[in-house]
């Protein structure tokens, strides 16, 4: 019993500032965040399959330069997608897991082969972009409902999509 006196004459001595901050990360998250963040890991998922595909399934002249382009990307988007998902989980929510719940969640469509290498980086880079804009509207939501930290994984998560984007459209302009 002692502890808790200990504990709450502590919290006496804390600024108001701090006080709120606690206050705001002890409160329940919005559910349409939640809901967003669910969208953001699937979108991140399925966009990493893709690459994934193309990684594997990319020909011709340009082919060890994309190649090793979409295999850094997929390997960019997998750690995206841990992150995310263990974000869900601190926000006290389950992440989505299976392939079906994805396919729910995801506005990526899964894509038609065979591809050329140019409709391959065009497709992935359309990809990038909209779940660019996806995590620019997560971060701004998040953003003003004062959760801070979603708000800054969704903008880096905005950051990086454009920069992939642009790397694929720099990589091979006639693609786009």
């Amino acid at each position: 019993m002692q502890r808790d006196t200990n504990i709450w004459r502590l919290a006496a001595t804390l600024p108001d500032a701090l006080i709120e901050k606690v206050a705001v990360h002890s409160r329940a998250p919005q559910t349409s965040v939640v809901r967003a963040v669910a969208e953001l890991l699937a979108d991140t998922y399925r966009l990493g399959l893709k690459a994934q595909n193309f990684h594997w399934n990319v020909t011709g002249p340009q082919f060890q330069q994309l190649h090793k382009l979409f295999g850094d990307q997929y390997d960019e988007l997998s750690d995206a997608t841990d992150e995310i998902a263990e974000h869900l989980r601190a926000l006290g929510s389950r992440a989505p897991a299976s392939f079906a719940e994805f396919e729910t969640l995801s506005s990526i469509q899964d894509s038609v082969t065979p591809q050329t290498a140019a409709s391959m980086c065009c497709e992935l880079a359309c990809g990038f972009e909209q779940v660019g804009c996806a995590a620019e509207a997560l971060a701004s939501l998040a953003g003003s409902l004062g959760d801070d930290a979603t708000a800054d994984l969704a903008a880096s998560r905005a950051r990086a999509c454009s920069k992939a984007a642009w790397m694929l459209k720099s990589h091979t302009p006639q693609a786009v």
